[in-house]
């Protein structure tokens, strides 16, 4: 009997369907839950002591898993924890730290192949400590600050003599009137330098423009490497793909050796399995690393070019070797 494969994912992530969907195609047993569903629809039962490690289970109304025989473990951006109706915010706040550091601990503990450790993925997505262990890995970065004031700004954009972008350090998507709002990297011109107000109200990532020929995306899976060339079609996506999806095209194209080499240390340093890193490609043929998202999207990636990455997922899941 095979390890059974645990899925932590959101309920309505779907590209999280598609790798449920392929791993039962396969005949692989899995048990797919949210820490949504925590405690009211899934229960955790565990015990340790000096003869055994963890051992117990996770229950819903339907199914269970031991784990104990827990293989694998896809970790995908789950839900907040859901409690019962009239607990008071306080209680709300303690029983979420209560099951954040019960359930959250216990599963943490697991010793299994992680697809991403939680615990990875929380440094690795810090860009500060991508860009610092991509360079040390060998990979291109361009010129970058992080600051609160001003006059830093218009230092570093004096220093690297062309224009330069302001982007978020961190998610650049916040909650503003009830609504989901993107927060897209902004190519600065010199006029911009005369007003910088704002920017001594928190942490801002400055960056030297790179010429771009166009960019790719990189989706890392286990030690396997698809990528995809994005082609903008407008001058919102030449400065953020992101911008105007409507007017990218996308074409497989060929990872240079010495990127390649780059990202498989990279990925070792930060210790993950999966990634989704994005890299510009000048007009002199040259890669220049922007970020690695521990937890970023690659199903639309593989509806545009093909890539058999959902399969690389399940291959890496199972511990089946790359072809």
């Amino acid at each position: 009997m095979t390890a059974p494969v645990l899925i932590i994912a959101a309920a309505d992530d779907w590209p999280t369907d598609r790798v449920v969907t392929e791993l039962t195609a396969r005949g692989a047993e899995v048990f797919r839950m949210d820490t949504a569903d925590f405690p009211q629809r899934l229960s955790l039962g565990a015990r340790i002591d000096q003869a055994q490690g963890w051992t117990g289970e996770l229950a819903t109304d339907h199914r269970t898993v031991d784990l104990a025989r827990v293989g694998a473990v896809y970790y995908r951006a789950p839900g907040s924890f859901q409690f019962p109706d009239g607990m008071t915010e306080p209680e709300e706040r303690f029983a979420a730290a209560q099951a954040r550091a019960g359930l959250g601990g216990v599963l943490s503990s697991l010793r299994c192949r992680w697809v991403n450790h939680p615990t990875a993925m929380a440094r690795a997505e810090y860009k500060p400590v991508q860009l610092h262990t991509a360079r040390t890995c060998g990979l291109r970065i361009p010129p970058t600050m992080i600051t609160s004031r001003p006059d830093d700004v218009r230092a570093f954009a004096a220093d690297v003599a062309g224009d330069i972008v302001c982007k978020p350090v961190a998610s650049p998507v916040l909650i503003e009137n009830g609504g989901l709002k993107s927060v897209y990297t902004h190519r600065l011109r010199p006029c911009d330098l005369d007003d910088l107000r704002g920017i001594s109200t928190t942490a801002h990532l400055f960056q030297a423009w790179v010429s771009k020929d166009y960019e790719v995306r990189v989706t890392f899976v286990g030690g396997r490497m698809f990528a995809a060339a994005i082609h903008a079609g407008s001058d919102a996506a030449h400065e953020d793909w992101r911008s105007d999806y409507g007017s990218l095209t996308y074409t497989t194209t060929r990872i240079p050796e010495p990127v390649t080499e780059g990202m498989i240390r990279l990925m070792g340093a930060l210790n993950l399995r999966y990634g989704a890193a994005d890299f510009v490609v000048d007009p002199e043929g040259r890669w220049w690393f922007l970020e690695v998202n521990p937890c970023g999207q690659w199903d639309w990636i593989q509806g545009a070019t093909g890539l058999p990455i959902v399969e690389a997922i399940a291959d890496d899941l199972q511990g089946v070797s790359a072809p």
